[in-house]
């Protein structure tokens, strides 16, 4: 790390998905009139810098992930002009601002494609993946499609365009077609549009799948085919686009088109399914200038079998393992994000906590302590700041998601119990992080005057932002001091990282050290007591910095769920 370290060491990052968060005009869809109404509650909180997901024009296949027109905000979330007040009005208050960049695909309603599949000898025909159909079938034959790859929304990830008999790819939902990277206007075109978003105020990018943009093409343009899927007709494509041949090349031109020139204060994160530590060591070493840190996948991959739609219980030690291989592998190069949830994961302290009324509030502090104190830039989740817990989804009709819809309709075409499938979508499906926020105990939650596009959650009676704000045992206040610890104490930020007791089932302790000062963290994710004075007997005896429990246990004794940050005598 150099002299003068990058202010995003000491920086936490808070996730709004606007949707979801406060809905200003009664519609029961949040709005950026609804984030301007609550942007006092993250100065409170105490973030840095506010990742706004998309709020861009969208038909909403996929809640905005499926952009119609790069440029403009969509009217359901508001106009330009209030987009220009939220970043005042962080700016004012010292938070930055993060947008969502989601160009490994647009919408198909998007003027691009339209444009491209207006004929073959559109001039934007090859700013997409068009292909003929598989030699020797015709198109729209099953099995026709150019490659087998399965798409993530489930299906084929290729579409056949009647009118031209050729099919696009899309890797997501058929509404999101693949932007062709190798073309060089294509890059060029996203280039500008970035650049003209920070020439607005925006500080930095979220990338979106940015590590699918090269895909492995053949010197004839052909894509290549993947190993058979087990049980479905298609095969694992991610070989041919999970950080492809040109990837590197393609960064490394982004930034130079770009952030080169402009100041530091320019944040870029990018989002890479099935990236390793190896690769995250090249992608975020500063030297080779292509992002400053990437989300990685692997913590939220533990907890299910071949499918999130398997889920399993977490083994603590697989956790370690994985946490411990990313703070090893990014120590002396690089930069680690540290998450628990997101809008594509279920709700924290129901998936790595304990949810019940005993235990809640403790885990999700208990949680907040663990990922805070490790070496990296924290995220927090709009409502994990509050303990919000995945929602109890009665039926089917309640969820929202199109990959949860389509998973269900699906598994069931397919023969599998529906009352199995639904538990399931219960357990991981991406609405558990899309239920609206939490302000207060009125109907809604203090949401929406409207009607909320989903439900709210009904625990939000005891659990919301206005009761915790009161409470200086609230989940909030602990969130606060967690962030707060991390701006004063240089060893928070930029102290290395040992794991400790890697084998216990329960303990999660490790030591962060810098200059010769040293913070001690012991975490213990379980409903057992454990004795410190056996397992760790250097906390014994060491002076408290911040602990998630109110005083009166047994100093050697850690209590089910409790977290302790302590500074060795």
């Amino acid at each position: 790390m150099p002299v003068d370290p990058p202010w995003w060491t000491r920086a936490v990052v808070y996730q709004v998905y606007p949707r979801s968060f406060q809905d200003s005009d009664g519609d029961g869809i949040g709005d950026l009139g609804g984030v301007l109404q609550r942007v006092d509650h993250l100065a409170d909180l105490g973030v840095d810098v506010v990742w706004l997901s998309p709020i861009y024009p969208s038909p909403q296949a996929d809640n905005g992930y499926d952009i119609s027109d790069y440029t403009d905000v969509d009217p359901l979330f508001g106009s330009l002009a209030q987009l220009d007040e939220l970043i005042a009005a962080l700016h004012e208050r010292g938070i930055k601002l993060v947008m969502d960049l989601v160009v490994n695909h647009t919408s198909d309603q998007h003027p691009w494609f339209e444009e491209s599949r207006a004929s073959r000898t559109s001039p934007k025909r090859d700013w997409y993946w068009w292909r003929p159909p598989r030699p020797g079938l015709t198109a729209g034959q099953p099995g026709a499609e150019p490659t087998n790859w399965h798409s993530y929304f489930s299906g084929p990830t290729w579409e056949l365009d009647e009118a031209s008999g050729e099919y696009y790819l899309h890797l997501f939902a058929r509404e999101q077609p693949d932007l062709n990277w190798e073309n060089p206007e294509v890059r060029q075109a996203v280039y500008a549009m970035m650049r003209d978003w920070l020439d607005r105020g925006v500080d930095g990018f979220r990338m979106d799948v940015i590590n699918m943009i090269s895909k492995d093409v053949a010197p004839d343009g052909s894509l290549r085919d993947g190993p058979p899927l087990p049980g479905l007709p298609y095969g694992d494509g991610t070989a041919s686009f999970l950080c492809g041949p040109r990837i590197h090349e393609f960064l490394q031109e982004m930034h130079r088109e770009v952030f080169a020139g402009r100041s530091d204060r320019l944040l870029t994160v990018g989002e890479m399914p099935g990236v390793t530590v190896e690769q995250a060591r090249l992608f975020t070493d500063p030297a080779r200038a292509e992002v400053d840190m990437v989300f990685q996948f692997e913590h939220v991959g533990l907890d299910f079998d071949e499918s999130k739609w398997r889920p399993r219980p977490l083994r603590l030690r697989d956790l370690k393992a994985s946490f411990g291989r990313w703070q090893a592998g990014l120590a002396d190069v690089g930069w680690n994000s540290l998450y628990w949830g997101n809008h594509d994961q279920p709700r924290a302290v129901s998936r790595f906590g304990d949810d019940s009324p005993r235990y809640r509030r403790d885990s999700a502090t208990c949680l907040a302590t663990l990922l805070h104190l490790h070496r990296g830039t924290p995220y927090v989740y709009q409502g994990e700041e509050l303990g919000m817990a995945n929602a109890p989804f009665d039926g089917v009709d309640d969820f929202r998601d199109v990959e949860s819809l389509n998973h269900f309709a699906q598994a069931v075409a397919h023969g599998e119990d529906p009352g199995t499938v639904l538990a399931a979508l219960r357990t991981m499906s991406r609405d558990n992080a899309r239920t609206p926020v939490q302000w207060d105990d009125s109907p809604n939650a203090g949401f929406t005057t409207g009607t909320p596009w989903i439900a709210v959650n009904p625990d939000s009676t005891g659990w919301n932002a206005q009761a915790q704000r009161a409470d200086p045992t609230s989940v909030f206040a602990h969130h606060r001091r967690l962030i707060a610890l991390r701006h004063d104490d240089p060893v928070v930020a930029l102290g290395d990282f040992t794991m400790l007791l890697p084998e216990h089932d329960e303990l999660y302790a490790f030591t962060r050290s810098l200059d010769g000062a040293t913070l001690l963290v012991v975490c213990n994710l379980g409903s057992s007591t454990h004795p410190l004075d056996e397992l760790l007997p250097e906390a014994v005896g060491a002076e408290l910095v911040l602990g998630n429990l109110a005083d009166g246990g047994d100093p050697v004794v850690l209590r089910p769920w409790e977290a302790r940050v302590l500074r060795p005598r």
